[in-house]
Parts: structure tokens; sequence; C-alpha cells
């Protein structure tokens, strides 16, 4: 996974991290204590904040399918797109603080407080690391009748058509737009963003050619490159992909130092028993861990992480503050979600 070196950050960042320290690091508040009933004691809900179809959703009902099993109760995911993941992370953050409601989380959630000037909802202060389960890189593609072979042609393409050139997302102020706003600085031209309610509806735009372009995780974009509906240019990642050894980085491709990964993981509602969330890790990293998951993640375009609760904090707070830099540079001004 691509390391991300600590860099200071705001007033915001540090509340953030001493919230997560909090949470992680210390003792468990006094009510989650209390509970004492074994978990888990009823189904369980696993909200993803993006429609059925894109890689949160599939990773969701993979690893969600693997619970039922091992947990004895069944693990149901619950799709509430909105908002760039925004509102069903809220509802994960509004839902009883016993085990029993868990939600996806990704790169997004960590840029949003950059974007975003009243989030529902405070990183630290409302949720519970789990773990996080597997990391990616994306693949620039675009649609087949594009004319722009490879990065260099893109590029020269954006700046003879500025303003023209559009690029399709999950939501605005998630990875995939940052990763084109990232691109679009360090290029120095000029795209339009065009968001959609999940990483699905917008790949359905691309190969329509409704849309020109698109950062997409792997998973989502390699049916549709092979069948020649869409050309990948480069991948997002500091190395190239396993599947992909032809296809360059961004970076070997004409804009040096450029990299972007993605990653999902997974959360509780802020003040639940450390007990379940110590059982829910374990048995997300048996699977996460076995060769069976590995295969099936590398094909989506993924890499398994499967790490600690304590390991997602800190990968947490990393996260918020590369964010907080690229925001900036990209001059990201901060608006209102809803």
């Amino acid at each position: 996974m691509n390391r991300v070196p600590r860099l200071v950050c705001c007033a915001r960042l540090t509340r953030n991290s001493l919230l997560l320290a909090t949470l992680t690091g210390g003792a468990m508040p006094a009510a989650a204590q209390s509970v004492s009933a074994p978990f888990p004691a009823k189904a369980i809900r696993f909200v993803v904040g993006f429609a059925a179809g894109g890689p949160n959703d599939t990773l969701a009902r993979l690893v969600g399918a693997r619970l039922t099993e091992t947990l004895g109760v069944p693990v149901t995911v619950d799709n509430r797109p909105g908002a760039d993941s925004i509102v069903g992370t809220e509802i994960v953050a509004r839902a009883p603080a016993d085990g029993h409601t868990i939600g996806m989380i990704s790169s997004g959630a960590t840029i949003h407080p950059n974007v975003y000037s009243n989030l529902p909802y405070a990183i630290g202060r409302d949720f519970a690391p789990v773990t996080v389960m597997a990391a990616s890189n994306f693949v620039v593609v675009v649609n087949a009748r594009v004319p722009a072979r490879d990065i260099k042609e893109l590029i020269a393409l954006a700046k003879a058509r500025p303003g023209q050139l559009n690029f399709a997302g999950s939501g605005v102020g998630d990875t995939i737009h940052l990763a084109g706003e990232l691109f679009k600085a360090m290029a120095g031209i000029e795209m339009q963003l065009v968001a959609y309610k999940g990483g699905a509806p917008a790949m359905t735009e691309v190969v329509g050619g409704q849309v020109e372009m698109m950062f997409s995780p792997m998973g989502l974009a390699a049916p549709h490159i092979q069948t020649g509906r869409l050309r990948a240019l480069a991948v997002t990642g500091p190395a190239r992909w396993p599947t992909m050894p032809n296809t360059p980085t961004v970076a070997e491709a004409g804009v040096p130092g450029y990299a972007v990964t993605g990653w999902y993981g997974v959360i509780a509602p802020g003040g639940t028993p450390r007990s379940a969330v110590d059982r829910l890790n374990g048995e997300m990293v048996k699977f996460l861990n076995s060769p069976e998951a590995r295969t099936r993640l590398l094909a989506m375009g993924m890499e398994p992480i499967a790490n600690t609760p304590d390991q997602m904090a800190a990968h947490l707070t990393a996260e918020l503050a590369k964010w907080a830099r690229v925001a900036k540079l990209a001059k990201l001004s901060q608006r209102s979600v809803f």
C-alpha cells in the first residue's frame, strides 16, 4: 500500500487526531464497557453510501457474505447513496453503538472535511475504526472514440479544448474527483467534473460516450477495457499494477510526481464496544488474508490490507493530512453538503 508521510495540517485535523487516539488507544466509554451481551445478538446492517454495482458495494457484499457464515447472523448490505456517501455515513454515525450497524468508508471520507463546511459528523468523534480492508489504484480511461492514446495526447487535447473535456465521478469531493483535480493542477489543464451517485452510473456514461473519461476504480473499468469500449491510458498509483503491467503510471506517462491510491474500510458508530469491534475485525482480517479473498480482490483491482483498528485510526489521520494538501493545491473552496 502507498504509505503517506505525516504532514502538518490545520487545527481541525489536530482535534480529529486526538479524538481518534481517544477512541482507539484509550479506555472505552463507561457506557460501552457496561455492555455485556454476547456479540452478535441479531442481524447486522452493513451500510454502503453508494449505489449498487460499484467497488464499495461489491466489496461490502463479498465481505458481508463471509461474515454471515462466520458470525452466524445475517449481514445485510443497505445501499444509501447520496452526497458522495455522506448520507450513508451519517446513518452509521447516528446508529446505536452496539456493533450491529457498520458502514463502508473509503478515501473520500478523509477528503470531505477539506471540501464541505457543514459535515453532519466528525471522523474522529463519531466513528470507531474497524479495518482498512483493501487498497487500489485507479486507471485513467477514455471512451474509445476520444482521440487520445496516451497521457501526453490527453493533455494536448485538453489544452486544445480548454474546459470542454469532461471526466465522470461518483460525487463531488471523493477520491475520483480529487484524482482529477490533482491531475488538472499538475498537468496545467482545465477539465469539468460530471458527478453521479456512484461509480457504476458514472462508468455507464463513459462507456456510452456521454462523458469522455474517468479516473476509475480498476475493477469497474476492466471489463470495458477488455471489450475495447474504453482505452486505458495510465494507472494512478506509484507503481504499475500487477494485472496491467503494460500500462504506465501517470507519473511515467507525462506527469512526474503524480500518485493517487484509493482504499476501502469499515467503521462502526463511535462508542461501539471494543469487544464487538475486535470480533468484527478478526473475522474480516481472517477472510481478507485468505488466498480466496486475495484472488478475488486482485480481479477487482484491489489489494488486501486487513489492518487493526489502531492502524486504521493512524491511517485516517495521515489521509486527512494528505487530502488537505491536495485540496489546497487544487484550490477547492468549502461548500455546503446539502
